[in-house]
């Protein structure tokens, strides 16, 4: 009787997979270059203004040690990231990079790097596919994969998750229940 279900049924192996033909691209948040005005833009989507149209004009000659020192745009930042400081991440006058530990400059866009430093165990679970999301495929010889950055997920100034709820209820396989019937 099971059989005649389908779920028992063999199911037919794929092929391995074949060359990998497709490439990975890490995708590069608008957040990393920009930062949002409170407007919206003709489309009805929150508008953007680039770091570099007010920092090249300006440039500090250190950065802040307290949220309360920030104004424009940056005033309201929560900052909750461990012990560290402005001047932990950012390089004062440069405000197109980010500072690694050992004090050399890299290119904001590629802050994976600096979050690497200290978040090894997500870094080895984002290397192995099990964090951080992606779209395409899996498979690069069906086609191309784009990954996730750190900051499409988490807010660098305060990248821990709050506690959710999941939106749906885990499925048991193979179980279904019956909805309940009430006699009337």
């Amino acid at each position: 009787m099971l059989a005649a279900c389908g779920r028992d049924q063999p199911r037919a192996l794929r092929p391995p997979p074949g060359a990998a033909t497709g490439s990975v691209r890490i995708h590069e948040p608008a957040r990393l270059t920009s930062i949002e005005t409170g407007e919206l833009d003709a489309l009805g989507r929150p508008a953007r203004v680039a770091c570099a149209t007010c920092h090249t004009l300006r440039t500090p000659a250190q950065l802040p040690t307290t949220v309360d020192e920030l104004d424009e745009f940056h005033q309201g930042l929560r900052f909750a990231h461990g012990d560290l400081s402005c001047a932990s991440c950012h390089v004062a006058g440069d405000q197109r990079s980010l500072r690694l530990a050992d004090g050399s400059a890299i290119d904001m866009r590629d802050a994976m790097s600096l979050c690497r430093q200290c978040h090894g165990p997500q870094h080895r679970d984002y290397e192995r596919g099990s964090h951080g999301g992606m779209t395409g495929h899996w498979d690069l010889s069906v086609g191309d994969r784009t990954r996730n950055h750190c900051v499409d997920c988490h807010d660098p100034h305060v990248p821990a998750f709050q506690p959710t709820l999941p939106v749906l209820p885990p499925r048991d396989h193979g179980l279904t229940r019956e909805p309940s019937r009430r006699n009337h």
